[in-house]
């Protein structure tokens, strides 16, 4: 089979159900983000020596692509069955949250992304995250959006947050605290 139809070349793509939309309408806008959101993570997950951080982004980056069917399917002609994320996803990411919080220094400033390639890359995909998730948002307000892609999205982009703290105390990267003007 190849991978090429030629379908797409006057600027429309199909998704599930069989409805053409143009590539840049919301829903192609959102669930590509979620596509770069989950490349993003690969490229973090592959630059990690931690075998359960590689874990958790690993059950992430399949979490994200069963949302991303989700929203790939035209909630109203689609009728294939699609897997769902559950809300045992999203209270998957606050218990990693939490265990690493307790090892965390409390926060006392903004921090500044950067101090190691791998602190980098979580806040590159903490910011695409949120970029998904404010796509999602206004995807929801004119077409049907499950609730728990929302809510998995905006713990997801905290989940990458305190990830980010947590590599640089493990990477001994230093904690750039953001001092403002004035």
């Amino acid at each position: 089979m190849k991978i090429y139809t030629k379908k797409g070349d006057k600027g429309t793509t199909g998704i599930l159900g069989g409805t053409r939309l143009a590539k840049h309408h919301l829903r192609i806008e959102s669930y590509g983000t979620v596509d770069e959101l989950n490349a993003f993570i690969g490229a973090l997950r592959d630059g990690l020596a931690n075998s359960e951080h590689r874990g958790d982004l690993l059950k992430i980056q399949e979490e994200l692509f069963t949302l991303g069917s989700q929203l790939a399917a035209d909630p109203v002609k689609n009728k294939m069955e699609l897997p769902m994320i559950s809300d045992d996803d999203v209270t998957h990411l606050e218990k990693r949250m939490d265990a690493m919080e307790e090892k965390l220094p409390e926060m006392r400033f903004f921090v500044l992304p950067g101090g190691h390639p791998s602190v980098s890359a979580a806040h590159v995909c903490r910011t695409v995250c949120r970029r998904a998730e404010r796509l999602c948002s206004a995807l929801s307000e004119n077409e049907e959006v499950n609730p728990l892609i929302l809510r998995y999205l905006n713990r997801l982009s905290d989940y990458f947050f305190v990830l980010s703290r947590m590599l640089t105390l493990e990477l001994g990267a230093e904690e750039i605290p953001w001092k403002p003007r004035g």
